[in-house]
């Protein structure tokens, strides 16, 4: 008990000391998609299925060749038995040593063999592309998560500049109350505008975290304070959307997806499948054969000596060669069932890979509408945000001298704030559409 507590301890230690071995502050978007790849646990059973389906492969190909047994049986008889010199019954007691060594080989069996080989070889080369689509959704999700941090440090960043403004304005509101300029009532609005104030800059730092948890448990390593990306300067500009429309990024992607790759691999191991199990209904012919020879303890005549270990084995040795040929006539309907469902995998096999067109169609639908509405939507924005600073700087300008109150002048201000958040958010959500329109195109999915 206590070595099993012991090896739970060691192996709790190992892995808490695995997970700090991490570096996480200031991390990069390239080390954010390996780490994520590193810890995933989907990436690691696609890549267990894919170690399953080499060793079904190993299996496949070693039916090509000869079998080969050895047989080893050292026996001790007592009682009335034959004996096996003589061949006359006796009692007493006889010991053996039978020797045996078996091999066989399939001459043909319906090119089910091969099939089978082959139907093995085409569902590793599928796995192969499972393995790298399972990266792709990996690195995709983590650059969407990382790009949500950067949003948030920006949102952090307009709410902390909207509270130094509202700060100032409030110490001019008091200074103007107290010198008896503007009435009590303004000092009152000016103190709750800046609580709420305050209030958004909370709110922003806890969506800031909460977007580094989402990001740190995509990643699967332990979340703390010290987590952090290290913030790259990301402009709209610099993400150009091409000018291509549905069908020509869906047939790029028909080319470059590994899941169209994997489904049209699933249809083609499906057909060997087929093939195999017509097979069962051929003849089978195999060639085996076998040595035989063994030793007993016993003179071959009373008062002789026994023959050595080494020259009865080579005295009874016995060979046999055998040609076997078997003709399923009937195999209570195996063979026919077994041809069913080959042909249901096939038939299903089709049907996953008209799903997987059929998604992949609707995914590049649905991302090039949203790339084109986030970018109308910046474009927007931009313009939007643009007129509202100018009316805040006047909104501003009328509040020093007395022209408009502070309710007007929050209205103006939390406008503009508004907009700076849309801006932010069309930004981030354009650039993000732009990823995902390239992921399809093939290009290389990086910031």
């Amino acid at each position: 008990m206590k070595k099993v507590y012991f090896l739970f301890s060691l192996l709790l230690f190992t892995s808490q000391l695995k997970a700090q071995d991490y570096q996480v502050s200031d991390l990069t978007l390239q080390e954010c998609i390996e780490i994520a790849l590193e810890n995933n646990i989907n990436l690691q059973r696609t890549e267990l299925n894919l170690a399953n389906t080499e060793a079904a492969l190993l299996e496949a190909r070693g039916n090509v060749l000869p079998s080969f047994t050895l047989g080893f049986s050292p026996q001790v008889r007592w009682g009335r038995n034959i004996n096996p010199v003589t061949n006359l019954f006796e009692t007493r007691r006889i010991g053996a040593v039978n020797m045996v060594a078996n091999t066989n080989v399939t001459l043909f069996a319906g090119r089910q063999i091969q099939n089978n080989v082959n139907q093995a070889l085409t569902n590793v080369e599928a796995s192969h592309y499972d393995v790298e689509a399972s990266r792709n959704d990996i690195t995709l999700s983590v650059i969407n998560l990382f790009v949500n941090v950067v949003f948030a440090k920006e949102q952090l960043n307009i709410a902390q500049s909207q509270l130094q403004t509202v700060a100032d304005q409030r110490d001019r509101t008091i200074k103007l109350v107290e010198a008896g300029s503007l009435p009590t009532a303004e000092k009152l609005e000016i103190e709750a505008q800046t609580a709420t104030s305050e209030l958004e800059v909370i709110n922003a730092t806890n969506n800031l975290r909460l977007a580094r948890l989402n990001l740190a448990q995509q990643m699967q390593v332990p979340f703390s304070e010290r987590f952090s990306i290290s913030f790259p300067d990301l402009e709209a500009e610099d993400y150009a959307l091409e000018e291509s429309d549905v069908n020509q990024i869906f047939a790029r992607a028909m080319e470059t997806m590994p899941q169209v790759k994997a489904a049209e691999l699933g249809v083609e191991a499906a057909d060997f499948g087929v093939k195999a199990a017509k097979g069962g209904f051929y003849p089978t012919i195999s060639l085996g054969g076998n040595v035989f020879s063994n030793y007993i303890d016993q003179p071959s005549l009373p008062n002789f000596e026994i023959n050595p270990f080494f020259q009865q084995v080579e005295n009874n040795l016995a060979q046999q060669v055998t040609l076997n040929l078997n003709i399923p006539v009937f195999s209570n309907f195996r063979n026919r069932a077994n041809l069913q469902r080959a042909r249901v995998q096939r038939r299903m096999s089709e049907l996953q890979q008209v799903e997987t067109h059929n998604q992949l169609r609707q995914d590049i639908e649905t991302a090039f509408t949203n790339a084109m509405a986030s970018r109308q939507a910046y474009r927007s924005s931009i313009r939007r945000v643009s007129s509202l600073e100018e009316a805040f700087r006047m909104s501003q300008q009328r509040y020093d001298v007395g022209g408009i109150n502070a309710v007007d002048f929050q209205i103006a201000q939390n406008n503009l704030f508004n907009a700076q958040a849309d801006l932010i958010n069309a930004k981030y959500e354009y650039i993000f559409r732009v990823k995902v329109l390239d992921f399809y195109l093939g290009n290389p999915i990086t910031l």
